[in-house]
């Protein structure tokens, strides 16, 4: 019988299972959706009960629609800086997954900063305080448990190992933890002093191992045998730069989703300077890779937003028109949550600027497709100013990235070709190899970077990016309310 390992990527709006052959190749596809809520502004939040059964509902369609297989091993893809808490003894969940998304930890990150904990936070974990991190969203959970009360705190990783063996493993990886604002970089460990200034109880918190290792196995999963590994867990991020095989130094990719993410690999630990993070990329055999990470809060979740405000069928429609713009036209800022990398100013405002009578359908919709290029432009400009190796290769995964006129706005923003893959499941091939790693299917990393992968590079091309971008650049000013001709508005 055919073997094969199944990966699961849990995302914020999808859960998605995906049957990865041991040559690497897929064999078959399942998603279901997970559902969000926002009980008030700025809050977001989901359901772990939902969200693991989502998981399920995935898997299911998955094997429903692949050949039959054995399975060897699962992986696990996540979502990242979404946690969650549940009671250590029965498992119930105590409180509801709070997103990455979710803004209420802000008041909490703005006494942190006005504290001046800021630089030595940043120096420990490569990461600014804001409200995109779990540290204070742990600490907002506890508050609402009862005192005396055994809970486990986790990231969406180590709330799926739970389900997955039952409640047997609390664990996650070391590219979550790093996440967390809790993980100290530098000693690879739960910090002491971090856990005290964020307020969160160590013991609560799961072991941390290496992204490919055995976190235990399947016990009582609908449609699972009891007894399959679970042979990997890495932030879904992460998992897509491992997926690409992108190894060497300067080589990168970004994530195309409700978000994005854009990572490049780096040889060593460096702390950031401005504007980006420094994160753990992977840890195999109890050695990290690191990377330098921009995390934009908003990238193609405002493409089907856009659509429907224009009265539009849908995303396609709304490229469609946006190819077909004059020259000119309006900026846009999809700060609806604020701003991440590389600008991290929670108080953003989303906005267009610069509409006239002139303006027309297809300069808005050309704003908005913009938007998304040139942030990622702008976080790659924070990266190449810090960074001891050039751009490299660079990926394009995720859904969004399969449209290529979007494509070609990134790779004549960044004056740069993008490599556009085939295959959108960057993320839980990545999990699967590290899988494959840990379960010894492929014997390094070589043998991964030798596997085949469908792609299609897409170079730049002359255009009037840089009259764009100074629209952009004015737009982003006004949106945070930093140009001079705003700050009296």
């Amino acid at each position: 019988m055919t073997t094969a390992i199944l990966a699961i990527d849990q995302g914020t709006t999808n859960s998605k299972a995906v049957l990865v052959s041991t040559d690497g190749g897929i064999l078959a596809r399942g998603a279901s959706p997970v559902g969000i809520e926002h009980p008030q502004p700025g809050w977001v939040e989901q359901s772990p009960l939902r969200l693991w059964a989502s998981v399920q509902e995935a898997i299911a369609a998955c094997l429903a629609a692949g050949p039959s297989v054995e399975i060897i091993g699962i992986a696990i893809s996540n979502q990242r800086e979404s946690v969650t808490i549940w009671d250590a003894e029965t498992g119930e969940p105590l409180g509801p997954v709070v997103s990455w998304q979710c803004r209420r930890s802000a008041p909490a990150c703005a006494e942190l900063i006005a504290a001046g904990h800021a630089p030595r936070v940043a120096a420990l974990t490569g990461l600014p305080i804001d409200p995109m991190f779990p540290g204070p969203k742990m600490k907002w959970l506890l508050d609402r448990v009862p005192a005396g009360r055994a809970v486990r705190l986790g990231t969406i990783d180590a709330w799926l190992i739970h389900c997955f063996s039952d409640g047997a493993v609390h664990a996650c990886d070391a590219a979550n933890a790093a996440r967390s604002q809790l993980y100290d970089l530098n000693r690879q460990e739960w910090s002491d002093e971090l856990c005290a200034l964020f307020g969160v109880d160590k013991t609560a918190l799961p072991e941390v191992r290496d992204s490919a290792s055995r976190f235990g196995v399947t016990k009582n999963v609908p449609g699972l045998a009891d007894g399959i590994p679970i042979a990997s867990a890495i932030g879904d991020s992460h998992a897509a730069l491992f997926g690409h095989g992108a190894f060497n130094p300067g080589d990168g990719k970004v994530t195309f989703g409700t978000g994005s993410s854009i990572m490049t690999t780096l040889s060593r630990f460096i702390a950031p300077q401005q504007g980006i993070t420094t994160t753990v990329a992977w840890s195999i055999g109890g050695r990290p890779t690191y990377a330098f990470e921009g995390n934009i809060l908003v990238s193609a979740a405002s493409l089907p937003w856009m659509a429907e405000m224009l009265g539009l069928p849908g995303v396609q429609a709304l490229t469609e028109l946006a190819a077909s713009a004059e020259p000119g036209g309006p900026g846009f800022v999809p700060a609806f949550v604020g701003l991440g990398a590389p600008y991290w100013h929670a108080d953003a405002r989303a906005l267009f600027s610069g509409i006239t009578f002139n303006t027309s359908r297809a300069q808005m919709a050309r704003a908005v497709t913009d938007s998304i290029a040139f942030q990622v432009h702008d976080v790659f400009k924070a990266m190449s100013a810090q960074s001891p190796a050039p751009l490299g290769r660079l990926y394009a995964d995720g859904g969004p990235s399969q449209n290529t006129f979007l494509m070609q706005c990134v790779a004549d923003t960044l004056d740069h070709t993008v490599i556009q893959c085939d295959a959108p499941e960057a993320s839980a091939l990545g999990a699967a190899y590290l899988a494959g790693l840990s379960l010894g299917v492929w014997p390094d990393l070589a043998a991964i970077a030798a596997l085949p992968r469908a792609a299609n590079p897409i170079a730049p091309r002359l255009s009037d990016t840089t009259q764009r971008l100074m629209v952009w650049q004015d737009a982003i000013c006004r949106s945070t309310l930093t140009c001079p001709s705003t700050m009296s508005e």
